[in-house]
């Protein structure tokens, strides 16, 4: 019990944080007609166990062992907000206010950083083969 005290205390997301998060995400809607399925984890357990399992790089199912939330409930919701996009909300807005209070160099940014060539690449313009096409794959006898 003493590891799961430690792994929520590290792993959860600060009211404050919290308090600005929570305001981006969408409202649910019970789908059910009657209404009478179990009641969903909050956003906030759910976030907490989708930032743990995103910082740590664990596998889904190692969440259940931390008792932050199931790794259902946090997978089911991750995609959820993938798909709504939530969590493209969540970043524009983090965003956003790390400009306001620090201030962001958008002189320097970069949308792709590769700076190898393609194994396959080969040259935009060069030589043709110096042997007719008909020739290219027969073998030449030189006796």
């Amino acid at each position: 019990m003493k590891n799961k005290q430690i792994v929520r205390k590290h792993y959860i997301i600060p009211d404050k944080v919290w308090d600005e998060i929570e305001s981006l995400i969408p409202k649910h809607k019970t789908r059910h007609p009657l209404g009478c399925h179990r009641p969903r984890i909050s956003n906030r357990s759910a976030m907490n166990g989708i930032f743990f399992v995103l910082k740590t790089g664990c596998q889904w199912n190692a969440l259940n062992e931390t008792g932050i939330c199931t790794s259902s409930s946090a997978h089911r919701r991750f995609q959820e907000w993938t798909k709504d996009g939530t969590f493209k909300r969540i970043w524009e807005h983090c965003l956003q206010r790390y400009d306001a209070i620090k201030g962001i160099d958008w002189s320097f940014c970069s949308t792709d950083g590769t700076m190898t060539k393609a194994p396959l690449g080969g040259e935009k313009n060069r030589e043709k083969p110096y042997r007719q096409s008909e020739n290219r794959n027969k073998t030449i006898s030189h006796h």
